[in-house]
Order: structure tokens, then C-alpha cells, then sequence
């Protein structure tokens, strides 16, 4: 039952991740530098970690592939947001994706399907695009 749900899951992070952005877009000059790197480092990590984890949890066997799945998106949604700001930062961005998107499948395979650790793992990815919502409105 879970399993089947999982891409509901990916679609729903998606979708907030073009929330996230869309609104970002519209308050991207009054974003410093610094939040700028933060935001781009946040999103495009814990996109390409959630995505890895999800899609490792849905194909265990299909380990190179998800990899680089997950590889591709944590460099875009990265470079996405790195791109509001300037070009290191979209560089940042795009950086931390890479990295985080290799490391995502090793993560989830070693977390062998834990319903605890997905849950965990989603509320931090939560709570963490809640904070930059909150941090951008601030500013």
C-alpha cells in the first residue's frame, strides 16, 4: 500500500518545490546574496534527497538509474533557484544538487524501506521549505 503512494508523495514535493519558486521569482530582488545561497543550497539538496530516497523506495533494483534520476533533478531544481540570484550562487545550487542527488539513492537503500525514516526525512523536507518561505517574506 505504501509503495503505491509514494508517487503521489514525489508529485505532492514536486509541486511544492514550483510553489516554493514561483513565489520566489516574485521577491527575488529584495533576497540577499547569502539567503540566496542558502535557499538554492536547501531546495536543490533536499529536492535531489527526498526524490532519491522516494524513487529507491519505489525501484530498489534500479539503483543507476535512479541515481542519475535523482542526480539531474537535484542539479536543476539547484540551478533553479541559484539562478534567481546571480551566478555563484546558481553554481552553488547546482553543486549541491549534484552531490546530494549521488548520495540520495545509497541513503534510502540503506534505510531499507523504513516507514520511520521516509516520514522523518519528509517532515524535515517540510519544515525546512516552510523556514525559507518564512525567511524570503521577511525580508
Amino acid at each position: 500500500m505504501l509503495i503505491e503512494n509514494l508517487g503521489y508523495l514525489l508529485y505532492g514535493n514536486l509541486v511544492l518545490i514550483g510553489f516554493i519558486y514561483v513565489y520566489l521569482y516574485k521577491l527575488r530582488k529584495l533576497i540577499g546574496f547569502q539567503l540566496g545561497m542558502n535557499i538554492s543550497m536547501l531546495v536543490g539538496g533536499f529536492g535531489a534527497i527526498v526524490t532519491g530516497i522516494i524513487l529507491i523506495y519505489q525501484f530498489p533494483l534500479k539503483f543507476v538509474l535512479i541515481t542519475i534520476i535523482s542526480t539531474m533533478l537535484g542539479m536543476l531544481i539547484g540551478g533553479l533557484f541559484g539562478g534567481l540570484f546571480d551566478y555563484q550562487t546558481l553554481l552553488t545550487g547546482y553543486i549541491n544538487g549534484l552531490m546530494m542527488g549521488i548520495m540520495a539513492p545509497m541513503v534510502g537503500a540503506a534505510a531499507n524501506n523504513s516507514i520511520l525514516f521516509l516520514s522523518f526525512i519528509e517532515s524535515v523536507f517540510l519544515f525546512s521549505l516552510i523556514l525559507v518561505f518564512f525567511s524570503a517574506k521577511h525580508t
